[in-house]
Formats: structure tokens, C-alpha cells, sequence
């Protein structure tokens, strides 16, 4: 059954919403058509006239959200059913309230993702109005959000996120939250499929209550066949579909006080079985491993044992809890308060009599004063007659120490003119030292002077005899570069004269080329002129020469024909052909 606070809270965002100026108040038209929606959404008969039965008497202006109170409760929500959808009563009242209130366009989220949040902020707000959740619970809400996305929930972030939060205030409006989770703050680095999927999650954890869902195998009643199906389990009802997109509902199991699960042996090939006991009917379940036959046995034993306590689902138990934790928590720190109270006023009397005992301390304190000044009078005057003696003392004092001042500044003369006359007798021993030794060093620079110009003395003549020999080896150097001189002209001249030759030879293959071009030209016409009598005489020796006898032996063929020579005749035309041969030689 569905609490009525949960229902309120979705139509008071639309209550809301409908309120344009904010004023509180809204037109019994809108009213009208609002209630018209709800009854309809939530399969109640819808009935006009009570509402203007119900606000007869305000018929002057627009309805307030404490005069639609009443009727709401009278005539809509105390004929509630358990059989209406819930989830599209909420998105009626989502449509009404959302594109007034939030631009979903700049957010990482989509409207239905949106949405989801939404009914998780009216799931998880104070019952109080206007309805806000508290820092507790957005905390709450975020971790299991990260958790969905399988991420590690970072509690430095959200205390710094916290400090942001408490410089303003300690809580979030639904828009806020939405605002939040839809600009990635607490999801960076997170796609946006993965945030979707995530929402999804906690929002069927929390407002579906979905305790556990996955696929197991599940033996059919009439044909007994084993299907695999995508299992729902909620805390009073184990539905199942055909696939994860929870489209096809193939059927649903529903759970009471008087239904058991029981785990069952192996068989039919069938390993990791259990049985869903119910009053009409049992249903065989057949899952994937042992671990996940011991989940679904928990999951599913856990919601039987919560419907036979009449304990709401786990995570409303939960919600109530933490609700009742800080309901405590507040009564503590009003105790608290009130202690404090009780320890300032307690406080106070202790300042007060603090402050009597100050009083009589100043006034102890001004007879102290008192009697401190008399002795201080006292006191400055046998200062006055000590400072009198001491004035004395002084000045004979001062007159003593300027005559030891003065023996001391004749005595500390004396002594300088010794210091001077001593330092004077020093500077004399160096001078002399000084002197001495730079007569060592002078002799020592004389010998040493003397043995250099012997040296130099040996090197010169050394150069000397260096010279000579080189003044006879530069002149047996000229002369034989005089014979490389006259051998070098005489080459020149050799090459002169051979490049004379060359030039004349050149001139003689130029001439020898022209006479072999002539040549050459005359060999032509020669042949030219031979051919065309050679074509001149093979036409007329065939006809003129008689036809004897031919020779027993093999004929000679030659390019005029069988028997166009005889034997005489073809070794005069042998003859005459090498003796042009050897003529075209020559001349070349």
C-alpha cells in the first residue's frame, strides 16, 4: 500500500506549479482539472459536483493549498486502491511541475532520468512542506548512485560539497538535486549512459523496491520445460519477463505470510535448484551457480519473513530508521540546549559573584593603595638624604679617578714612544738584511750574466759557421737550378718544335681526308657508271654470244644466269675487280 505522504508529496509539486504567482493560491479551474487527472490516473470516480459542493463558499477568488487539503484527502485520497499505476500518477504530476520549474537541456541527464531523481527526491525529503532534503540523505542518495556506477565514493568531496552547502543552507529543493546529479559534480569522468544506468538503479532499488533481479532458469507447468527468464523480486511479489527490458511480463509469483522457499537436489540435469512454495501453486528455479541459489533463497526467505512481521519493505524500514536516528538526535541536542542553558544561567551567578568579590578586591586593593603611598613618601625621602651622600661620594669619586686618568695618559705616552723607537730599531735590522741580500742576488746575477755571454758568445759563432754553410749550399742550389733552367728551356723548345710536327700532321690528315672524300666520290660514279654497264652487257651478251656446246662439267651459276660466263671470261672480270680494290686501298 502506498503511504499517503508519498502521494501528497508528488501533488504538491503539482499544486505548486499550477500556483503561477506564488501566492498560495490557485483557480478552481485548474483545480478541477487537476483532480479530474488524479482521479483518472488513479481509477477513482470522478465527481464535479463535490468539488463545488466542497468550495461553495469561495467562489469570490482562487484556492488556497489549505482549503484543497480537505477535499483532497476526503474524496480522492481515502479511495485509494492498491491497483493503480503508481509510476504514471507520478509522471502526470511530473509533466504538470517540471518544465516550469528546471531547463533540462544544459544537464548531462535526460527527462526521464529527470524524473527518476525526482520521485528518489520525494522518496527520500522531509515530511515537511515546502519539501527539501536534508544533507543526510543527499548523502545517502549520492554514494549509492556512485556505488551503481561502480565507482568509489569520496567522502573529502562531498565534505567540502557539504561546507559549500552549509555557508547557504543545509538542504536542496527537488530542482536543486536534479540540478546537481545532472551537471556531473559528484560524476566526473563518467559517461552519460553510465550515469543513466546508474539512476536507473538506485531508482529501482528505491522507489520500485527492487530487492534483487537477474536471469534464472524456470520450469514450465504444462509442458515442463525449463525457460530462462529475467526474475524481479519485490518484497510482495517475484515477477518475471522475458528479457532484462522488462517489456513481455511473462507472469508474476505472489508472496505472503503463508509462502516458503526450499532448496532441492540436482535433477533432471538440472543443478542448483530451489522450489517456491505458495498456497495455490510451486514454482521450481533452477540458478546459474551455488552462490546465486543462496542469494535468491536469502533475498526471497528475507521478504516472506518481513510480510509475516507486517514490516514495511527494507528500504522504507531504512528511511524510517534514519528518520527516528536524527528525530533522536534532535532531542539529544535539545537536551543538550537545554543543559547549556541551565550551565549559563549557572554560569551567570558565578560571574555575579565573581563580580562581588572584584568589588571588595578594589576596595582592599585602594587601602593598599593607601598605605603604599605613605610608605612610598617615606621612602623618597631618605632616598632624597641617600642620593645627597652619594652626590658626594661622587664628585670626590670623579676628582680621584681624573688623576689616575691623567698618571694613566702619561704613562700609556711613555710606552708608545718606547713601542715607536722599538719598531723604528726593527725596520733598521730589515733594511740592513734587505741590503745585504741584494748584494747576494746582484753577484749571483753578474755570474750569471757572465756565463749567458759565453753562451751567446758559442752560439754566434755556432750561427756563423751555420751561415757558411748555408751560402755554399745556396750556391750549389742556383747553379743547379740554372742547369734545371736551361734542361726546362730546352724541353720547351723540343715541345715547340713537336707541336709544329703536330700541327703539319693535322694539316696532312685534313688534306689525306679531302683526297679519300674525293676518292671516295669517284669510286661511286665508278661503280654507278659499272652497274649501268654491266646491265648494258647482260642484255646484249645473251643475245649475241652463239650457242655451242656446253661443258660436261657443272655449270656456273653467277647473278646474270646459268652459262652466262665462261671460265676465261669470269677470271678476267676477278682480275680487273682486285686490281680496283687495291687502287681504292692506295688512295685511302
Amino acid at each position: 500500500m502506498w503511504l499517503r505522504e508519498e502521494l501528497l508529496k508528488s501533488i504538491w509539486h503539482a499544486f505548486t506549479a499550477l500556483d503561477v504567482d506564488q501566492r498560495g493560491k490557485v483557480s478552481k479551474s485548474q483545480l478541477k482539472v487537476l483532480s479530474h487527472s488524479l482521479c483518472t490516473v488513479m481509477k477513482i470516480p470522478h465527481d464535479p459536483v463535490a468539488l463545488e459542493e466542497h468550495f461553495k463558499d469561495d467562489d469570490k477568488g482562487p484556492l488556497s493549498n489549505q482549503g484543497y487539503m480537505p477535499y483532497l484527502n476526503k474524496f480522492i485520497l481515502d479511495k485509494v486502491r492498491e491497483d493503480f499505476d503508481v509510476l504514471e500518477f507520478n509522471k502526470m504530476c511530473w509533466t504538470l511541475c517540471y518544465k516550469m520549474k528546471i531547463c533540462t537541456k544544459n544537464l548531462l541527464i535526460l527527462d526521464n532520468d529527470c524524473f527518476k531523481v525526482w520521485c528518489i527526491f520525494n522518496f527520500l525529503s522531509e515530511d515537511t512542506y515546502p519539501l527539501v532534503i536534508i544533507t543526510e540523505e543527499i548523502e545517502y542518495f549520492l554514494q549509492k548512485l556512485i556505488e551503481a556506477m561502480g565507482s568509489g565514493w569520496s567522502e573529502e568531496k562531498f565534505t567540502d560539497y557539504k561546507l559549500q552547502l552549509n555557508t547557504k543552507k543545509d538542504r536542496l529543493t527537488a530542482w536543486e538535486l536534479i540540478e546537481l546529479v545532472g551537471m556531473g559534480y559528484f560524476s566526473k569522468g563518467m559517461n552519460r549512459q553510465t550515469l543513466s544506468m546508474g539512476i536507473n538503479e538506485v531508482f529501482q532499488e528505491l522507489i520500485l523496491d527492487v530487492l534483487k533481479q537477474g536471469y534464472v532458469m524456470k520450469k514450465g507447468h504444462m509442458r515442463k520445460n525449463w525457460t530462462e527468464r529475467w526474475f524481479v523480486l519485490q518484497p510482495t511479489s517475484l515477477s518475471y519477463y522475458v528479457c532484462e527490458d522488462l517489456v513481455e511480463k511473462k507472469g508474476v509469483i505472489m508472496l505472503d505470510r503463508n509462502c516458503c522457499v526450499e532448496s532441492l537436489p540436482d535433477k533432471e540435469g538440472k543443478k542448483c535448484l530451489f522450489i517456491i512454495k505458495c498456497t495455490d501453486k510451486s514454482f521450481e528455479i533452477s540458478a546459474s551457480d551455488k552462490k546465486k541459489k543462496q542469494e535468491w533463497i536469502q533475498a526471497i526467505q528475507n521478504c516472506i519473513q518481513l510480510l509475516r512481521l507486517g514490516l514495511p519493505s527494507p528500504h522504507r524500514e531504512a528511511r524510517l530508521r534514519r528518520r527516528e536516528l536524527r528525530q533522536r538526535q534532535h532531542t539529544e541536542e535539545g537536551d543538550l540546549a537545554e543543559k547549556m542553558k541551565q550551565l549559563q544561567v549557572a554560569n551567570e551567578n558565578k560571574q555575579r559573584q565573581l563580580e562581588d568579590m572584584r568589588k571588595k578586591m578594589e576596595e582592599a586593593a585602594a587601602k593598599a593603595a593607601i598605605e603604599e603611598d605613605r610608605k612610598k613618601k617615606t621612602q623618597l625621602d631618605l632616598q632624597d638624604r641617600y642620593r645627597l651622600d652619594l652626590e658626594r661620594e661622587k664628585m670626590v669619586r670623579q676628582q680621584m679617578e681624573e688623576q689616575v686618568a691623567q698618571k694613566s695618559s702619561e704613562l700609556e705616552q711613555y710606552l708608545q714612544r718606547v713601542r715607536e723607537l722599538e719598531d723604528m730599531y726593527h725596520r733598521l735590522e730589515e733594511a740592513l738584511e734587505d741590503e745585504r741580500q741584494a748584494k747576494q742576488d746582484e753577484e749571483a746575477m753578474r755570474k750569471l750574466q757572465a756565463r749567458l755571454l759565453e753562451e751567446e758568445a758559442m752560439k754566434r759563432t755556432e750561427l756563423e759557421q751555420i751561415h757558411l754553410q748555408q751560402q755554399r749550399a745556396l750556391s750549389q742550389t742556383q747553379a743547379e737550378k740554372q742547369e734545371l733552367v736551361e734542361e726546362q728551356l730546352a724541353k720547351e723548345r723540343d715541345l715547340q718544335a713537336a707541336m709544329k710536327q703536330l700541327e703539319t700532321l693535322e694539316n696532312e690528315r685534313k688534306g689525306a681526308l679531302e683526297q679519300y672524300e674525293e676518292v671516295s666520290r669517284k669510286l661511286e660514279r665508278a661503280a654507278n657508271k659499272t652497274k649501268t654497264w654491266k646491265d648494258k652487257v647482260a642484255k646484249h651478251e645473251g643475245l649475241v654470244r652463239l650457242i655451242q656446246p656446253g661443258h660436261k662439267g657443272p655449270q656456273r651459276i653467277t647473278n646474270w644466269g646459268p652459262a652466262s660466263f665462261t671460265d676465261a671470261e669470269l677470271e678476267m672480270r676477278k682480275k680487273c675487280w682486285q686490281e680496283s680494290k687495291n687502287q681504292g686501298a692506295q688512295a685511302q
